[in-house]
C-alpha cells in the first residue's frame, strides 16, 4: 500500500484575524428610506429586518429564475 502524501493546507483566515462587522442602525434615515421602497407592510418590514416569526419559511439562497 503506497504511503499517503501530506495534504496542503489551503490559505484561509485565522480565527484571530476576523474582522467584525460594524453595528448597523436599522432605524437610521437611510435604512428607513430603503425600507420604504422594499417593504409592502409592517410584517414584511420586520421579516426583511430579520425579525421572523416562529415557523416562518427559511429564505432561499441563490438567484430566482423568473
Amino acid at each position: 500500500m503506497p504511503a499517503k502524501g501530506k495534504k496542503g493546507k489551503g490559505k484561509g483566515t485565522s480565527q484571530g484575524n476576523k474582522v467584525k462587522k460594524p453595528e448597523v442602525d436599522i432605524l437610521s434615515p437611510a435604512a428607513m428610506l430603503n425600507l420604504y421602497y422594499i417593504a409592502h407592510n409592517v410584517a414584511d418590514c420586520l421579516y426583511l429586518r430579520g425579525f421572523r416569526w416562529p415557523g416562518a419559511p427559511k429564505p432561499k439562497k441563490g438567484k430566482n429564475k423568473t
